[in-house]
């Protein structure tokens, strides 16, 4: 039990990785994981995605010309761009991880949450010998609660492990406590079920404010789960300038540049409909639409 997905790449990043060392990742992806690697003087590179998830013929070539320690990859409803890997493209990941021998950090901190009634396998289930993966109770328990856990390779878990130790001895008694029992008493799956609902109806309530407010020429990432969409802006406009003016009429969205470790992103920014009441949604994209359409 690590106390989240966040701890769970420091210690990878403290058990196997050494300065100089290439690590890949999606472009865009969660950016605490970009700060984690570089944390470690990591060569961070990305990969690039589209609708299904990483693109394998990009992530060979990349694997050919860095030879990487790992790659990191959130294939379920991802952070941020909100899409999915697809089936046979997990399979194809697995591949390339056996022939070139590095590891795949798989991070399921969204998988819970899918809207959609089938999954497709988790990567471990893939390739339980090169796939390590961490997840997290933040995103279905309650966020204060920091725990996560990691699954993988015996001698890879055991490296883990001593690492854990000599951060913090273990995670909160108290907090697997609660965890323990709210889990037994059948709360937690009641509690995902519900969540999927919730962020279903706000996804799709987002989705379609985007059809009526956003410029013709921008587009976005349509969710089968998690928390988020990624909005492409027209030519000429700068996410950063769209972050700062949408605060001056009360709607917050995060500029591209930090999800990505190469200073792509000036045109995206992420949107997240996870804590937007429903009857604010309409009204958030709509401002949003209007400093947008005045910056296109």
């Amino acid at each position: 039990m690590t106390s989240g997905a966040v701890e769970c790449l420091e210690l990878i990043g403290k058990s196997f990785l050494d300065p100089g060392d290439t690590v890949l990742v999606e472009g865009p992806t969660y950016l605490g994981a970009i700060m984690a690697f570089r944390s470690f003087e990591a060569d961070v590179r990305a990969v690039p995605l589209d609708g299904e998830g990483l693109d394998p013929a990009a992530l060979g070539d990349e694997v050919r010309r860095a030879r990487p320690k790992f790659l990191y990859t959130i294939p379920d409803h991802q952070n941020p761009a909100g899409v999915s890997l697809a089936s046979d493209r997990r399979r194809a990941v697995i591949d390339l991880a056996r022939r070139h021998g590095f590891l795949v950090i798989e991070d399921v901190a969204y998988r819970e949450l899918g809207f959609e009634g089938a999954r497709p396998p988790c990567l471990w289930s893939l390739g339980p010998d090169v796939v390590v993966q961490a997840g997290t109770f933040s995103k279905t328990f309650f966020p204060g609660v920091r725990l996560g856990w990691a699954v993988g390779p015996a001698a890879v878990v055991d490296r883990l492990t001593q690492a854990k130790q000599l951060t913090d001895q273990c995670a909160s008694p108290l907090a697997q406590r609660l965890l323990e029992e709210f889990g037994r008493q059948g709360h937690l799956d009641r509690q995902i079920t519900g969540a999927r609902d919730l962020y279903a109806r706000r996804c799709a309530l987002m989705m379609r404010a985007l059809e009526r407010h956003m410029p013709e020429r921008a587009s976005w990432t349509r969710p089968r789960g998690g928390f988020f969409s990624w909005l492409t802006m027209p030519e000429g406009a700068n996410s950063r300038e769209l972050a700062r003016l949408g605060m001056e009429q009360g709607v917050a969205v995060v500029p591209g540049v930090p999800f990505y470790p190469d200073g792509r992103g000036t045109r995206e920014v992420r949107l997240s409909f996870s804590k937007v009441a429903d009857e604010d949604i309409e009204e958030g994209v709509r401002r949003l639409g209007t400093v947008l359409h005045r910056a296109a």
